[in-house]
């Protein structure tokens, strides 16, 4: 899972299913303690958070009884992996994805912002891309890192170095406006990230030249590539 330091496959004894164990480390066990109340919040708001296309956050925990103090919190596991894996097998078959499939992703992806962007306040996914947009082994798309920006935004700098954002990663760039972290977060980040996903759905993978970063002109060649207008 992004932005993550130890993820594992782990089973739900009681329920008997697979879940993921995740944790993140903080070496500040002092600044850690001094925010924890902050961290429960937020992990008690997330924890309540219940959508069909989101991945299910089930339970977490503080953990200070190490030398680095950690959370770990279980989410839901979604056993076809990332939409970003799925194009990748999907590519060596094909040129373009199905437009009648693309049509129904693009609803739940859309279906579950839609419910994040409702609540009050509104929660801003802010970490959009196709990696954190996973595929459940019926076809049903789950968003997950959910907790990403609203978990990283509660916290002051000194205790962010152990979240990974997908932006801070070159090949990411593209999914988020050049405006965002200049200006106040706000629903307009996920509609953006949520079309260059749309995008990279339909045409299975932005070419770039063997580029680290996609450029803009990379974008523009892969849309006109489409020759179903509703795609473009």
């Amino acid at each position: 899972m992004p932005g993550l330091q130890s993820t594992f496959l782990a089973m739900d004894t009681e329920e008997g299913v697979e879940v993921v164990w995740n944790e993140l480390h903080f070496g500040d066990r002092k600044a850690f303690a001094a925010h924890e109340e902050k961290i429960q919040t937020v992990f008690e708001q997330l924890v309540l958070v219940d959508h069909p296309n989101i991945v299910k956050l089930h339970k977490y925990w503080l953990d200070t009884s190490e030398a680095c103090a950690r959370v770990i919190f279980i989410t839901e596991y979604v056993s076809s992996g990332s939409l970003k894996q799925f194009l990748k097998k999907t590519k060596k078959n094909h040129k373009a994805m199905n437009a009648r499939a693309w049509k129904r992703w693009c609803t739940q992806i859309l279906s579950a912002l839609s419910f994040l962007h409702a609540c009050s306040p509104p929660i801003i996914h802010g970490n959009l891309t196709s990696d954190t947009i996973f595929i459940q082994h019926n076809g049903l798309i789950k968003i997950g890192s959910v907790w990403h920006r609203i978990f990283s935004n509660a916290l002051p700098d000194d205790l962010r170095s152990p979240i990974r954002a997908e932006r801070e990663e070159l090949r990411n760039l593209h999914f988020f406006p050049p405006e965002y972290g200049e200006v106040a977060d706000g629903t307009a980040v996920d509609i953006f990230s949520f079309g260059m996903c749309a995008l990279e759905m339909a045409v299975l993978e932005i070419q770039t030249n063997g580029d680290t970063r996609v450029t803009e002109e990379a974008i523009a060649r892969a849309r006109h590539s489409l020759s179903d207008p509703n795609m473009r």
